[in-house]
């Protein structure tokens, strides 16, 4: 894969099915300095078509083994386009619509679903009714446990904030203690106990509870022993210990009928508070039905009335346990106001989602686009089902004949209210069809249906044609405009097609994109917390000041965003016309607004993390894998034109050091070994850069730097030159094929790697025992020991209720921001607590996501076991360097962790990177090792070599 495509994948997220600005990317002119189109040492085809897609020769042309398509007869297209074919073998598991399907009764655990469990899954109903969901137990994200409380209690608070909000168990904010929006403090915690009625009821006396009126809804109905309701009845409640599923269960009984049916049962969320005070202090309620429901499994609106003194004549009974638990209960039924138990949860999230986005950013919305975004909560409750359905899936196209929902009662009314309100778009007449939605509407039909388009056409139809190919032979005719009915007997067979319309698919866009910030999330983020797989951390959010200052910033951040999509799908389409369309635009975007310098010691350091948000910041990614597009077709003229001018615009960037070395060998290529070796030593005087591509560099002059061109011998040669202990053993191997992973066989006859055949080599000879781990192991151990540091509070860092990490995490403003945080804690790690501390938040946060933390891979004995065995100055000082710059030194540490044991307390350990027969050492793991070495660490390098080869 190119350097800095998976990077630039991840930052696209999930591709847009309409780019707003796709024409102006495809055909307007580019003020570039760089004219890659017309370099006819590229060996490209210059003739573009109206689309932008170059024009090649049939004969030109191979037929991929696995997938059948036509792909461009270079090797590097080639290779490229087999790695794409056989990655993707495999299907996602999780995906968008699959989630939606899933049942949302959810536990504390992390679900483990087999194949068998989630085929069961995927063919339950999402929603048989709205009681199916509020029957089972309703988890908050940001519920905290008590043992979380005491460890959030003691981070630093930060003083003088002007605003604050706080964040309830659905998460939406609810009242703000100011109106200022430029101050923004956001506390995730489980339920709001600043909810003003319910504190007036706090103030009031045990008495003053008796007669009290709570309005709630029966849900559960399809247990009920009744179907109907009517207006008026009467009800009372009964309690159920005996419940399979809850014991806190409350049965909701019908007072009018003489063997009192059950109606239903009260939301858990009410009962957990309601049971104790029904069960312990012997209260009653009474009540009756508000309101009936269109449909009789349907939760119903009910009111019930508290009938006696809570303490009824008991003696010792709290009564501040009591006043707490009604104090709970009323909390949670005002809570309820807003999302009644009818509304899905997949629905109530994306209207959270809106609701916080308008909320947190109304200056990035037009008075029109706001008004379209909040109409969307006037829609029908099927209306607004329907469309998020749509939405998540990939579409675009959808047969309205093929949309059934159980959750959505009338598909085609909710059709018709969405096309009138501009959400959704329907083709029902040929007339209103463009030429490029063609090949879309042909993948909603069936094999079949193509092979008899195709026979009523009389064209040649191979039985065994793939669907791909029978589209691309309509397409061919229908271009070549042989067949000008073909869209009429696309619409006989299909009917009416819906599909989300540009400007809703637009605007939405952007909301989730402003909620999440990041292309790596979406609804399903939603999902996985409601589902109990994924468990978030608690932090405040402290808001000083907008990532987007204007609608123009947030626009150009979009754009850039779809210029990389373009590069994206260019890539995967062998349209290396348009890739080259797309970096000369980065390149004259990135010249019209080079990045500022910033001081690494000025207040303004908050601005480099904050700078991933801006245009120029994702050009900067085009631009780096347009280099390294360029450097394979070994066009490097060009690729050093781009390298200069990203080192020219971006001067406070930890990537500095990879274009640095990129820039330096490229000039080496181009024959200009002297330009090569000045560039090399200007980059060692670049405090940006660092860690392996500093490294490299010294590397490159020393091997440069010899006479007549440099006569002095650089300083840093004697440092580089320090020998690295190597370790040589001999395996018995199963393969020695170039350009695959080596593998052998252990000493127990079991196929292995050359990381376990290490391990087996170290128990045996010093007895050692160990993990295979690389970074993974020394990241959980860093979170876990900075774990409050890292959630404490800092202005800006912090922003989404799905954060695993500050923002600022992989940059310098992180360390200068919590210093007078995290030396403290350096010292007592230099000290020896660092198991203590280690396991203390091992038991406060088990389970809960946090960036580098893999609570799976590692065990907690595994870990103390390393800590206790890798001595306090050690272990503080690779924290040290973490914190400093997590960026530059999260990746590359050596492959073993050793450790083992002298006695009862006292260890030792090595880290030990492995290399195969034909594995050296990378640049990353050259520093790292020589870091290691410098910090007091036991590190060495065991060469594996096959059995009767010289070491």
């Amino acid at each position: 894969m190119l350097t800095g495509r998976e990077s630039l994948s991840r930052l696209i997220g999930k591709r847009r099915r309409f780019l707003p600005n796709l024409q102006s990317i495809l055909s307007s002119p580019i003020r570039s300095s760089l004219n890659l189109l017309s370099d006819k040492n590229g060996g490209l085809t210059e003739t573009e078509s109206s689309k932008g897609k170059v024009e090649i020769s049939s004969s030109d042309l191979v037929t991929c083994p696995v997938c059948g398509s036509k792909v461009r007869g270079e090797d590097y297209t080639i290779n490229s386009h087999l790695d794409r074919c056989l990655s993707r073998r495999t299907k996602r598991k999780l995906t968008q619509r699959t989630l939606l399907e899933l049942n949302f009764g959810c536990s504390q655990s992390k679900l483990q679903i087999s194949s068998d469990e989630s085929e069961q899954l995927l063919s339950s109903d999402l929603s048989k009714n709205c009681s199916d969901y509020e029957e089972n137990v309703t988890r908050c994200f940001s519920k905290i446990d008590p043992r979380e409380e005491k460890s959030h209690d003691q981070r630093r608070q930060l003083p003088h904030t002007e605003s604050v909000k706080q964040i309830d168990v659905a998460g939406s904010a609810e009242n703000p203690i100011s109106d200022g929006r430029a101050n923004t403090m956001v506390d995730f915690s489980a339920l709001s106990t600043d909810n003003e009625e319910s504190r007036n009821h706090m103030d009031g006396t045990v008495d003053s509870i008796s007669g009290m009126a709570i309005d709630t809804f029966i849900v559960g109905r399809k247990f009920s022993d009744e179907k109907e309701v009517n207006l008026g009845a009467n009800i009372s409640l009964l309690r159920d210990p005996d419940n399979i599923k809850d014991s806190n269960a409350i049965k909701v009984l019908s007072a009018s009928s003489a063997c009192c049916k059950v109606l239903g049962y009260l939301p858990l969320e009410l009962a957990q508070y309601l049971s104790p005070l029904i069960e312990k202090y012997c209260l009653s309620f009474e009540g009756y039905v508000i309101s009936v429901p269109k449909r009789s499994l349907d939760a119903v609106p009910i009111q019930i009335v508290c009938q006696n003194s809570i303490f009824n004549g008991k003696k010792g009974c709290d009564e501040f346990e009591a006043l707490h638990l009604w104090q709970k209960a009323l909390q949670v039924v005002e809570f309820a106001k807003n999302r009644p138990p009818n509304t899905t949860k997949y629905q109530q999230n994306f209207c959270l989602l809106l609701k916080e986005v308008l909320t947190s950013s109304p200056h990035l919305f037009t008075k029109d686009k706001k008004k379209f975004i909040e109409s969307f909560t006037s829609l029908s409750e099927d209306s607004q089902r329907l469309f998020v359905r749509l939405y998540t899936r990939k579409g675009p196209w959808f047969r309205l004949s093929t949309i059934m929902y159980p959750e959505i009662c009338n598909p085609q009314q909710a059709v018709k209210e969405l096309s009138a309100t501009g959400y959704l778009y329907l083709f029902e007449d040929t007339t209103k069809l463009h030429d490029d939605e063609m090949k879309d509407l042909l993948s909603l039909l069936t094999v079949s249906e193509l092979r008899d388009i195709l026979c009523t056409l009389r064209k040649k139809c191979n039985q065994g044609s793939r669907k791909q190919n029978l589209i691309a032979s309509l397409l061919s005719c229908y271009k070549g405009g042989s067949c000008p009915v073909l869209q009429r007997l696309i619409l006989e067979r299909t009917e009416i097609c819906i599909r989300t319309s540009p400007e809703a698919e637009s605007l939405f866009w952007r909301a989730e994109r402003l909620f999440f910030l990041n292309g790596e999330q979406d609804l399903s983020a939603f999902l996985l917390v409601d589902l109990g797989i994924v468990k978030y951390p608690t932090y405040n959010c402290i808001i000083l000041e907008q990532i987007f200052s204007n609608e123009s910033d947030l626009l150009a951040y979009e754009e850039a965003i779809e210029v990389a999509q373009v590069i994206d799908q260019s890539l995967d389409e062998n349209n290396f016309e348009l890739v080259l369309r797309c970096i000369m635009i980065a390149d004259s975007r990135i010249s019209c607004c080079p990045e500022k310098l910033i001081d690494s010691t000025s207040p303004d350091l908050m601005a480099i993390f904050q700078s991933c948000f801006s245009a120029s910041w994702v050009y900067s990614k085009v631009i780096l894998l347009g280099i390294s597009f360029l450097e394979c077709e070994r066009r490097y003229k060009d690729a050093i034109h781009l390298l200069r001018r990203l080192l020219d615009c971006f001067t406070c960037d930890t990537r500095r050091g990879y274009w640095t070395v990129r820039l330096s060998v490229d000039l080496e290529h181009i024959g200009c070994p002297n330009e090569s070796l000045s560039v090399a030593e200007a980059g060692l005087l670049d405090p940006w850069v660092r860690a392996g591509s500093r490294m490299a560099l010294q590397r490159r002059v020393l091997r440069l730097a010899k006479p007549p061109r440099r006569w002095k011998t650089p300083s840093f040669s004697v440092s580089l030159k320090r020998k690295i202990i190597e370790v040589h053993i001999q395996g018995r191997p199963l393969n020695c094929e170039a350009g695959r992973k080596s593998r052998f066989y252990g000493e127990d006859g079991e196929q292995c790697g050359v990381e376990q055949l290490a391990l087996q080599y170290y128990a045996r000879e010093g007895g050692w025992q160990g993990v295979h781990t690389e970074s993974g192991i020394w990241m959980t151990i860093f979170g876990l020991l900075m774990w409050d540091i890292l959630l404490s509070d800092v202005p800006n860092v912090f922003r989404t209720r799905f954060q695993t990490a500050p923002l600022d995490m992989e940059t310098d403003h992180f360390y200068l921001a919590r210093k007078s945080l995290i030396e403290p804690q350096l010292q007592k790690i230099h000290d020896g607590l660092a198991e203590e501390i280690l396991v203390t938040s091992w038991e406060l946060h088990m389970g809960t996501a946090c960036r580098g933390v893999n609570w799976d891979q590692h065990s907690l004995s595994d870990l103390r076991a390393a800590v206790s065995c890798i001595r306090g100055p050690c272990l503080a000082s690779l924290c040290r360097h973490l914190a400093q710059d997590y960026g530059s030194w999260s990746s590359g540490m050596p492959d073993l962790l050793l450790w083992r044991f002298h006695g009862d307390y006292k260890g030792e350990a090595k880290l030990v990177e492995v290399k195969g027969p034909r594995d050296q050492l990378s640049e990353q793991q050259r520093a790292w090792l020589l870091l290691l070495m410098d910090c007091g660490f036991n590190a060495e390098v065991c060469k594996v070599s096959t059995t009767g080869t010289s070491p």
